[in-house]
């Protein structure tokens, strides 16, 4: 259900709700159940410092556990311009995670060349409008690799 609802070309235009409703539920929560959650798909939240300013920031995301940390994709739910969190987070050689309740420190690459290639495929396997969302749009979709300290 919840790719079905994520491959409709209408739903950008209510991400800033979705993120909202989110974001109470998983304060309320104390971060241990998510909208994602609550249809089977992993989220975690992603701390950052702002590029420009230093203010942590903080954004839920759709996440695939691999390798002992997280891969997360700034595809902006297939809208032409990327995220602000990826600016911030590509600027950033650290950030914090709040993953299922648990907070963990971690360190920060964007996955590049045959690296990002295999990254994709398992981000693909977990969310599969990650490829809609590539056709849609122009710019290639950033990987970020999070591994804990």
């Amino acid at each position: 259900m919840a790719v079905h609802l994520g491959a409709q070309p209408w739903l950008p235009r209510y991400a800033r709700v979705i993120v909202g409703v989110d974001r109470a539920i998983q304060k309320l929560t104390r971060g241990r159940f998510t909208l994602l959650t609550a249809t089977g798909l992993p989220e975690l939240m992603l701390t950052v410092a702002g590029r420009k300013t230093g203010v942590l920031r903080t954004t839920p995301l759709l996440c695939v556990p691999h390798d002992g940390g997280w891969l997360v994709a700034g595809s902006n739910w297939g809208n032409p311009a990327p995220p602000a969190w990826v600016h911030n987070l590509s600027a950033a050689n650290e950030a914090s995670v709040r993953y299922r309740g648990t907070g963990s420190a971690v360190s920060v690459r964007v996955a590049e060349g045959a690296e990002r290639d295999e990254m994709w495929r398992v981000l693909v396997t977990t969310w599969p409008n990650y490829d809609l969302y590539a056709e849609r749009i122009e710019r290639e979709i950033p990987v970020f690799v999070l591994m804990p300290k």
